[in-house]
């Protein structure tokens, strides 16, 4: 009695969730670890997947993740920098190139002697060059495809992507392949952009902002074609349509009592 009593504490012991609970923060999609390294390059960086999985606690976290084709990483220079004052910094797009990891293009751009990595817009080609500036002037400039400016330098109705939250951070707001956000209207010192979800959000007149669409303007029209693809792309199968149970123990299908009148 005594060995069933402590196997049965023993089998208890192992469906207690002892772990810690994470703190609520930033969502995480439980796709893939970047293994960054402590300096910005240009090389493609290891990945680890996870399968949907939490890395410390190995439970599936989301379910329908899992597989696909191993991609490499290009690490993207989220903030682009621009002089303070005096004409704009001219970069030069180099190369777009296909980035599994993310459903955007990405283009190589070079100035002086860095190289870096930023998203590409829908018309961006190898040879443009682009802008870049920190610049407010009293009127309105008219950029290009690709420039970056603060949002107050850029007229209304104006077409815009990777926009920063708040001066100085990285530009975390649309990445999405065929996103962008227009400028509605400006008061004080902030600007109104209305973002893809049609939500309008108001920004410091500082914050910067690409000019343009982000490329792959299709990507949420492509055709997968078949199970494997979606394999491929990452994509675990549910278990499965669940099948009505009939016959004898199914349910009974039984004529409805008369009506009464």
């Amino acid at each position: 009695a005594v060995g069933r009593t402590s196997n049965v504490a023993q089998v208890r012991a192992k469906h207690l969730w002892n772990i810690d609970l994470p703190k609520p923060g930033q969502g995480k999609a439980f796709r893939r670890i970047v293994h960054f390294p402590e300096e910005y390059t240009i090389k493609p960086l290891e990945v680890t997947n996870l399968a949907g999985r939490d890395p410390k606690t190995g439970r599936v976290v989301a379910k329908g993740i899992g597989g696909g084709i191993k991609h490499k990483y290009h690490w993207i220079k989220w903030q682009r920098d621009g002089p303070a004052e005096g004409p704009p910094q001219i970069e030069k797009v180099l190369e777009i190139i296909f980035d599994g990891c993310r459903t955007a293009k990405v283009a190589l751009v070079g100035v002086g002697d860095e190289l870096k990595y930023i998203l590409a817009t829908e018309n961006m080609k190898p040879g443009d060059l682009i802008k870049t500036s920190r610049v407010i002037p009293r009127i309105p400039v008219r950029a290009n495809e690709g420039d970056a400016y603060p949002l107050g330098a850029l007229p209304l109705h104006t077409q815009v992507h990777c926009v920063e939250k708040y001066p100085g951070m990285p530009c975390h707001l649309i990445h999405a392949a065929g996103t962008f956000g227009t400028i509605i209207r400006k008061f004080d010192d902030y600007v109104v952009v209305q973002m893809p979800s049609k939500r309008e959000f108001a920004f410091k007149e500082t914050c910067m902002a690409t000019v343009g669409r982000v490329s792959n303007v299709n990507h949420n029209k492509e055709h997968v074609g078949s199970a494997q693809r979606k394999r491929e792309l990452g994509y675990r199968p549910r278990s499965g349509l669940w099948k009505r149970k009939d016959g004898r123990h199914g349910r009974k299908i039984r004529r409805l009592p008369p009506m009464k009148i």
